[in-house]
């Protein structure tokens, strides 16, 4: 009879444990940073359909068929663990309520506005450069999460590979960049995307990653209910087509269900901070997506500054040991 083999128990304080200990935090972070990656790859389109679609549909009306494409996407997943969960919900309301508000209703409203005053590459610049920034900051400030020294240097190399891709490589150019009014609305949009990064961080305990989104996405469309009421009042009607309700399906299954249970998962294992770095990708993956689906010229500048951000997300996320 073949002897059963001992069981090893470790206490803290031993060696093993620690070995142990160690290698499941960086599986945790390993994972968290494919999970951000493929978040940003799923998203970098949003801004270029932010600015091709804008003669088609208003700004508040895709955001409105957004939303509802994703809530109803996600129901039959969510609905059984909804409502398993639904006085746990109801407690937070208050908190979905809001993180609704910033995360759905404002943040991609806010996108499909300025597109409609910049081009897709501002938009994907600016919005992903400025984001990180304030993400780090009311991270900080709110849920007293370290600034290291070199989260701060893998940030500001990330905003140098962006500033090269911007001026391609020009002094003359970075210096004539003037910001236009839908650079402003991006700002804005990016400091509500910030916001949202850190609400998801303080998610109530207890809420599945499914019905948390669901419950998310379900307010924020009702919340956009009265804007999608009064802009169609107020509006031309939608010129639709098949190449406008493939975009709403991308946007909906893709940008939003997908991608955003994704990122939420890669802040529960990374912190607001250091995932929301991973931003600065999106402007690099639009890039090689305008190169593979719209035949676009790729040039040094853009393997420069690619070059440069991806260096600025692996001193980002390095730790001193």
């Amino acid at each position: 009879m073949i002897a059963e083999k001992e069981r090893v128990e470790y206490t803290p304080g031993q060696k093993g444990y620690k070995q142990l200990t160690r290698k499941i935090l960086l599986h945790k972070e390993a994972l968290g940073i494919i999970l951000a990656v493929l978040a940003t790859i799923v998203w970098s389109g949003n801004f270029i359909v932010a600015r091709g679609v804008a003669k088609h549909i208003t700004p508040v009306s895709l955001a409105f068929f957004r939303w509802s494409t994703a809530t109803v996407i996600l129901a039959p997943f969510a609905i059984k663990q909804f409502l398993s969960q639904r006085e746990l919900i109801f407690k937070n309301i208050g908190y979905f309520a809001l993180i609704s508000l910033i995360g759905v209703t404002l943040y991609n409203t806010f996108i499909y506005i300025a597109g409609h005053y910049s081009p897709a590459i501002n938009l994907a610049i600016i919005g992903t450069t400025s984001s990180p920034v304030f993400a780090i900051v009311l991270a900080a400030i709110i849920l007293k999460e370290k600034i290291t020294v070199l989260r701060i240097a893998g940030l500001c190399t990330c905003i140098i590979g962006i500033l090269f891709l911007i001026s391609e490589g020009s002094w003359q150019k970075l210096v004539a960049f003037q910001f236009s009014k839908g650079d402003i609305w991006i700002l804005i949009a990016a400091v509500a995307f910030a916001i949202y990064n850190v609400l998801v961080r303080k998610k109530p305990a207890g809420i599945s990653p499914v019905p948390f989104l669901f419950t998310t996405f379900l307010l924020g469309t009702i919340l956009l209910v009265p804007l999608y009421i009064k802009d169609t009042k107020q509006a031309p009607p939608v010129e639709w087509d098949s190449h406008l309700v493939l975009v709403i399906l991308y946007i909906g299954a893709g940008a939003s269900v997908t991608a955003y249970m994704l990122w939420n998962q890669a802040i529960a294992r990374l912190g607001a901070a250091r995932t929301a770095i991973f931003g600065n990708l999106i402007p690099v993956f639009s890039i090689i997506e305008a190169v593979i689906i719209l035949n676009e010229k790729f040039t040094i500048t853009h393997v420069i500054s690619s070059v440069i951000v991806i260096t600025g997300l692996v001193i980002a996320n390095l730790r001193r040991g």
